[in-house]
C-alpha cells in the first residue's frame, strides 16, 4: 500500500470519526431514579444536559435519598451513553487497516 493510500484511507477514517461524533452529540440517553422522581439526560458526548428532581425529592429528610438517586441514575445514563459510543467506534474500528501507521 503505497503513501497516497494509506493518507487517503486515513482520510476517510477521520471523516467517519467525524460523522460518528456529530451523531454522538445529537444522541440522548435518559435514566430515571427513586420511583422516576429523580431524572438525568447524558448526550453522546457524556456530557449531562438535563436534571429533573421532583419537589418530593428537595425535602431536608430526603437529603440520603437524593443522593443514591442521582448517583444511579447518572452512573446508569453514562453506562448506557458510553455503551453506545463504544458500539459506534467499532464501526471505524473495523475499518482500521493501517500497516505501518
Amino acid at each position: 500500500m503505497g503513501t497516497f493510500d494509506k493518507a487517503r484511507q486515513l482520510y476517510d477514517l477521520q471523516k467517519k470519526a467525524r460523522a460518528i461524533q456529530k451523531d454522538l452529540k445529537a444522541t440522548e440517553v435518559e435514566a430515571k431514579a427513586a420511583d422516576g422522581q429523580v431524572m438525568v439526560v447524558f448526550n453522546g458526548e457524556q456530557h449531562i444536559t438535563e436534571i429533573n428532581i421532583e419537589e418530593s425529592m428537595l425535602a431536608p429528610d430526603k437529603k440520603k435519598d437524593l443522593e443514591k438517586a442521582l448517583i444511579q441514575a447518572i452512573s446508569e445514563s453514562l453506562s448506557r451513553v458510553q455503551a453506545i459510543a463504544a458500539e459506534k467506534m467499532k464501526a471505524i474500528a473495523g475499518d482500521l487497516n493501517i500497516p505501518g501507521l
